[in-house]
């Protein structure tokens, strides 16, 4: 499958698939954004006295008033710690939408995620999968309400305060703010309106008559579907992406983070250190040392009841291979 050329993204063009993804991503972010308005709350849209920068002088950033720059955050391990769908898995375990199993399959992908620092496609593939399978023939508007209640009992805590606060100087500015993840946009869009962005690009999984069928709309959003999606929301959105922001963690998210003209490492991987360190782009580490993600595992994944499980589940991956 095209998936499994997802840790060599910068290399691979986009396939039809991830500009499908990318296209239904922005137009359900579009549905669901909220109104921007500047600091004194006049609306972007009235306000048109925009900066432009000049080479004599380099003007603060982000610009205040600048309607036509916005934005966009990954989100597992850029503004929040670990994998939302994770966390998300944990709160249907809870009430009952699948077995223990399949809630140690998710703790093991969280803890390889975690120690190894990268996002293995083989096993994004079979999250995806085993979501798909869960929310299979459930109303989206119920999976929307579990969501609340899930973000308040394991997402809340696990928002990192320093990428929180590189979102809200562009909101202070004036300017809109996107998260852009492989998470299910409905998902992603809870956590946008929590943390008060402006909406949410996502995996979009297709429903009919309010109901998921268990399939996606093109691929997950991940590698150059991101950059598809934030493509095709600022051409709808009439945003200069020369003059956007991009945030994230991975290697992965490179071919987003080169669409725009200020791209930013957060808590980068050994990869997009390197790469971003070679191009002078700006790098920011909130983590309590270099090797926050790579210890401490059952805490810092809130798995510790489960560790047990993840290590019964580690130990059958090491099986398989």
């Amino acid at each position: 499958m095209a998936a499994l050329g997802w840790l060599t993204a910068r290399r691979r063009p986009a396939t039809a698939r991830s500009v499908l993804a990318g296209e239904a991503a922005a137009e359900a972010a579009r549905k669901t954004s909220l109104p921007a308005e500047l600091p004194d709350g006049r609306s972007l849209a009235a306000d048109q006295d925009t900066s432009v920068r000049t080479e004599a002088e380099e003007p603060a950033f982000p610009v205040v008033g600048d309607d036509r720059a916005a934005a966009f955050f990954d989100l597992d391990n850029t503004v929040m710690q670990g994998a939302a769908i994770f966390h998300f898995g944990r709160g249907l375990y809870k009430r009952k939408f699948f077995q223990r199993r399949e809630l140690t399959r998710f703790a093991w992908q969280q803890a390889w995620f975690r120690l190894a620092g990268v996002e293995d496609p083989e096993h994004m593939q079979d999250a995806r999968d085993s979501a798909l399978s869960i929310v299979k023939g459930h109303r989206v508007s119920e999976l929307m309400s579990i969501g609340e209640e899930i973000y308040d009992e394991y997402m809340a805590d696990r928002i990192w305060p320093g990428t929180r606060a590189l979102a809200q100087a562009h909101l202070d500015a004036g300017q809109r703010v996107w998260l852009v993840t492989a998470a299910p946009v409905e998902t992603a869009t809870i956590i946008a309106r929590r943390l008060g962005l402006t909406g949410a690009l996502g995996t979009v999984a297709e429903s009919v008559d309010g109901v998921y069928t268990g399939r996606l709309v093109g691929e997950p959003l991940h590698g150059p579907a991101k950059a598809e999606a934030v493509r095709a929301l600022a051409a709808a959105e009439g945003l200069d992406l020369d003059r956007c922001a991009a945030y994230s963690d991975s290697h992965n998210d490179i071919p987003m983070l080169s669409l725009v003209g200020h791209p930013y490492a957060i808590n980068p991987d050994a990869k997009l250190r390197k790469h971003a360190r070679a191009l002078d782009w700006r790098l920011r580490d909130y983590r309590t040392g270099r090797k926050a993600a790579r210890v401490g595992i059952p805490a810092a994944a809130g798995v510790g009841a489960l560790a047990g499980g993840t290590a019964a589940a580690v130990a059958l991956h090491r099986r398989r291979r």
